[in-house]
């Protein structure tokens, strides 16, 4: 399975960030605008679209703009080729047919590959050949840690959205170390 996803994600065809229809992360609509730019996709597509939808029930979690603003500036010396992701990327959305690693239920769009493994890492990680062989075959850079935790905060914002209770304050825990870092 990681052959087969970093087999995927070395496709570079395409120059821009986003998809031409918007899609659903779970049961919510995923806004897949272009983009020519990584950092204002994920800043605002993502990240922005989550926190606006959270403000139409009434809940803020940080001012908006300010943590659009920090995800923008974080995420704008990172050099990014647009790969096909699948978008929710974790466990419960793969499997084997006859051996054959298969994903099902995408959510995809063109962006950083990186975002499918920090999703792959954040509710159940998968094993540690997963990783290798992905890494064998399309390494990520050594700088990903320091983005991994700016990925994984739009499905923790998803299900904040989708199941409010814990998420919600495991989504506040997240953004205020995300605040708190500086990634270079």
């Amino acid at each position: 399975m990681g052959k087969s996803l970093a087999n995927m994600h070395q496709k570079h065809d395409q120059a821009m960030f986003g998809f031409d229809i918007d899609n659903y992360l779970a049961t919510t609509v995923q806004p897949n605008r272009w983009h020519k730019k990584w950092d204002v996709f994920y800043a605002e597509e993502r990240i922005g679209w989550q926190l606006q939808l959270l403000a139409e029930k009434g809940i803020q979690l940080i001012e908006p703009e300010r943590l659009i603003n920090t995800v923008k500036e974080q995420l704008h010396s990172h050099h990014v080729e647009p790969s096909i992701l699948h978008g929710d990327f974790w466990r419960g959305n793969m499997g084997f047919l006859k051996a054959v690693p298969t994903v099902f239920n995408p959510a995809s769009y063109y962006g950083d590959r990186e975002v499918d493994i920090a999703m792959s890492e954040l509710f159940a990680p998968l094993p540690d050949n997963f990783y290798s062989a992905y890494n064998l075959q399309y390494p990520l850079s050594p700088n990903y840690e320091k983005r991994k935790l700016i990925y994984q905060l739009y499905p923790i914002l998803n299900h904040a959205n989708i199941f409010a209770g814990n998420y919600l304050t495991q989504a506040k825990q997240h953004i205020e170390k995300l605040t708190a870092t500086v990634v270079k």
